[in-house]
């Protein structure tokens, strides 16, 4: 095996979460023949393909995984690293106001202010909810220091002009289906397996993204309408239907409910982004990598969940 750099891994990482070598490209500040000849020496260093290029996207090789799985936990631990050496003398403190639309409070936005608290005592947190486009309003008028926000196919395209944005968890939806359903034990199905549930679906004002049915199902059954995330999966774990739940949220799931990842060539996804100025300060930074770190133990954990006792 040759040389592993970390630029490589990191530049496989990317192109893994976003499916795309031009949205690595973009994200990394990389031109695309960079990303390629990253992933030509990743390839040559490894001996193998860790890429299969299909229609607009690409998608990971068995060899691929390994190198994700991998990467995430080197990656971290470089991370791990550049703290450790900052907290010898961390300077960063003030008050940061991090808004974010309600399905990333559930889970990713705790996690990233328990890592915040740990890392960076001197940063104050405070959490304002609410559905994106009061998100973005607040940010552009320095109400808030940053939002939190859903993106992608079948959301609304937000004005994100002159604003700074980065991907924090790729992990787009995934379907939630009572302890008890034909689909419980299954990681992933086929999206026609969907075809003849009955949708507990959401509904509201403001603005919010509201998840219906799985978004390429033609003519779904949708039982009911509600507004909140505690009444929509009390419907399912009560055996009335199946809900979209955000991956960012699917780790809050209640007792009697689980959820699966679809397969489905024709949905193109969605991401969660976190938004701010054009040139965010270090404290601003720190909480977008605490974001990000929290995407990742959100997908670490639901593709290794704990054995009972553990």
């Amino acid at each position: 095996m040759g040389e592993v750099t970390v630029s490589g891994l990191r530049v496989v990482r990317e192109i893994a979460l976003t499916g795309s070598f031009t949205a690595a490209a973009r994200l990394l500040g990389y031109s695309q023949p960079a990303i390629s000849r990253q992933v030509a020496a990743m390839e040559t260093a490894t001996g193998s393909a860790l890429f299969l290029r299909e229609g607009r996207g690409v998608r990971l090789t068995p060899a691929g995984a390994v190198v994700m799985d991998h990467a995430g936990r080197i990656l971290a631990g470089v991370e791990a690293l550049h703290q450790d050496l900052s907290a010898l003398d961390d300077r960063l403190s003030g008050r940061i106001k991090l808004g974010a639309f309600p399905a990333a409070t559930a889970v990713l936005v705790p996690l990233a202010m328990a890592r915040l608290r740990t890392e960076h005592p001197g940063l104050e947190v405070t959490l304002a909810e609410g559905p994106t486009p009061t998100l973005l309003r607040q940010l552009r008028a320095r109400r808030l220091t940053l939002a939190v926000i859903g993106a992608g196919a079948g959301l609304p395209d937000y004005d994100l002009s002159g604003l700074g944005q980065e991907i924090v968890s790729a992990g787009g939806l995934c379907v939630a289906v009572p302890a008890g359903h034909r689909l419980a034990n299954t990681d992933t199905v086929p999206v026609a397996e969907l075809a003849g549930e009955t949708w507990i679906a959401g509904s509201g004002t403001g603005g919010d993204p509201q998840f219906q049915a799985w978004p390429t199902l033609a003519d779904p059954v949708v039982g009911h309408a509600v507004r909140g995330w505690p009444a929509r999966l009390g419907l399912v774990a009560a055996g009335l239907g199946v809900c979209l739940v955000p991956e960012v949220a699917a780790l809050s799931i209640p007792a009697g409910v689980t959820t699966v990842d679809v397969d489905d060539p024709a949905w193109l996804g969605r991401s969660t982004v976190a938004v701010t100025p054009p040139d965010p300060d270090a404290e601003t930074a720190a909480v977008v990598a605490a974001l990000r770190h929290a995407g990742e133990e959100i997908r670490h954990r639901r593709r290794n969940p704990a054995r009972p006792g553990t």
